[in-house]
């Protein structure tokens, strides 16, 4: 396979995903299938609403198992620790902006990306700017609503 047939994740992303999946397996298909036997036995299922929504959510629940092991099959493990190549996936970095505000940042692939956690894809318009460069850097940001300045001000 081609890298651009493979996700590219950190070890802790691929173990967030397959525990993702170990959950819905094991514990949210089952509660899904007591779910929809509890609503059978209740009658009529052509107005029953706990039927309609226990069978939507076994269809959210299976196309999720689905994509999470197609997203394990086709990945790969990032190795994080290459030192003097620069910010990339797995790198913890400490930015500063234009006001003087810092922010600390872990760069992932956009599959475990999460900004409400500060897990940035190593392809936002932050992460494409900072990828490569290193402590000390100062670099512009382009953004939809104009570009910017950052300094990094620190790589773990």
């Amino acid at each position: 396979m081609k890298k651009e047939d493979f996700f590219e994740l950190t070890a802790d992303g691929y173990l967030e995903l397959e525990n993702e999946l170990n959950e819905l397996k094991n514990v949210k298909r089952k509660e899904v299938i007591i779910a929809l036997k509890e609503a059978r036995a209740m009658g009529d299922l052509s107005e029953n609403a706990d039927y309609d929504a226990a069978r939507n959510d076994q269809a959210q629940i299976e196309a999720r198992i689905k994509e999470l092991e197609y997203k394990l099959e086709h990945s790969k493990i990032v190795d994080t620790r290459k030192k003097g190549s620069g910010i990339g996936i797995g790198s913890i970095v400490t930015i500063q902006d234009e006001d003087g505000d810092e922010e600390e940042y872990k760069i992932v692939s956009s599959v475990e990306a999460d900004p409400f956690n500060n897990k940035i894809s190593v392809e936002s318009p932050i992460g494409l700017a900072i990828k490569g460069h290193k402590e000390g850097d100062e670099v512009n940001v382009e953004s939809p609503n104009g570009g910017y300045n950052i300094k990094i001000l620190k790589v773990a």
